[in-house]
């Protein structure tokens, strides 16, 4: 559980990317992947993020850690804002956070033996010898469940459920204290993606790790997370305690979302009613004026339609954007 200390706070955090529209533009247009978003992410806990393919989950983890820099607002973390550091400085900074990417596949380096993988970050950061860092990579190989010659093997000879807890070791081996963890078991098998997020909790609980948990499955984020963000066309639309979202949805979305998850029981399954969201996501480059999911809110009035709903609370730690709640 976390101790109530922010590690991370999101200010107002805005990443816009210019694309052309036609070959011969004469201005760039923006996709608003990241528009105006805050939020904060307590030491120790796991914040969920969900929402649509395209709805900019991703491009807020990757911005976080800075692999994208910000267009506007800040990034804190324990205090600092990683948007004014330097590359050197954002170097140091680097120790103490990590990323574990969608594909584990194309996350390691077919060329290089998984010793020579994971002791990379050694070598980067310039830390240890050639002895001290063969035993901590083969302590890692072990803490993530691969044991025998994995040391010495290639990519290749591994399962895509393998290869994740190789990107997982790496990920740890500067001891970070937060990890970004960008739809970690989307591309595994349904059997796998299980262990890999038991591994996850039980690295937290050993390691005192704070995670940004970034997926599609909704039942799995409710599994893991301690609060959920509900993101949707670059915006957070919902915030709060996991079971208060998951039992107690108040923005028309979050429930669209909820209802698109499977019940196991068929016969409840055929005969529930369901609110799933109507009509195409709007291109982030010309998102809709006011409440950018009015065109495809059931609820939606004029209101909706010209003024931008803030996040508010509704009390029991929850934030909705929505001008009818």
């Amino acid at each position: 559980m976390n101790d109530g200390q922010n590690i991370v706070e999101i200010r107002n955090l805005k990443k816009y990317f210019p694309v052309k529209h036609k070959l011969f533009a004469k201005q760039n247009c923006l996709v608003r992947a990241v528009d105006d978003i805050s939020f904060t992410i307590k030491k120790g806990e796991t914040l969920g993020l969900v929402g649509e393919s395209g709805c900019g989950k991703s491009t807020t983890g990757r911005t976080i850690v800075r692999l994208y820099k910000p267009t506007a607002g800040s990034v804190l973390y324990d205090g600092i804002d990683l948007a004014k550091l330097s590359k050197k400085e954002m170097r140091i900074m680097r120790r103490n956070m990590q990323i574990i990417f969608q594909d584990p596949f194309s996350s390691l380096n077919p060329r290089m033996t998984v010793g020579n993988i994971i002791s990379e970050p050694f070598v980067i950061h310039n830390m240890g010898t050639k002895k001290t860092c063969k035993e901590h990579v083969e302590a890692l190989i072990n803490k993530v469940g691969l044991k025998g010659d994995t040391y010495y093997r290639y990519p290749h000879e591994f399962s895509g459920g393998q290869c994740q807890r190789l990107v997982i070791a790496r990920a740890l081996a500067l001891n970070p204290e937060f990890i970004v963890c960008d739809e970690p078991i989307s591309a595994l098998d349904v059997s796998i993606q299980a262990q890999i997020v038991n591994l996850l909790e039980g690295l937290q609980e050993e390691l005192k790790l704070t995670y940004l948990f970034i997926a599609h499955d909704l039942s799995m984020v409710r599994y893991i997370s301690n609060r959920v963000a509900v993101m949707y066309l670059g915006k957070i639309f919902e915030l709060g305690e996991s079971e208060e979202i998951y039992t107690h949805p108040l923005h028309p979305y979050t429930k669209g979302l909820l209802s698109s998850i499977p019940y196991p029981n068929p016969k409840v399954e055929r005969t529930r009613t369901r609110h799933f969201p109507s009509g195409e996501i709007p291109s982030p480059t010309d998102p809709p004026s006011g409440c950018r999911y009015h065109p495809r809110c059931p609820i939606a009035d004029k209101k909706c339609k010209s003024d931008q709903p803030e996040l508010k609370s509704v009390g029991k730690q929850h934030w909705v954007a929505c001008h009818l709640i």
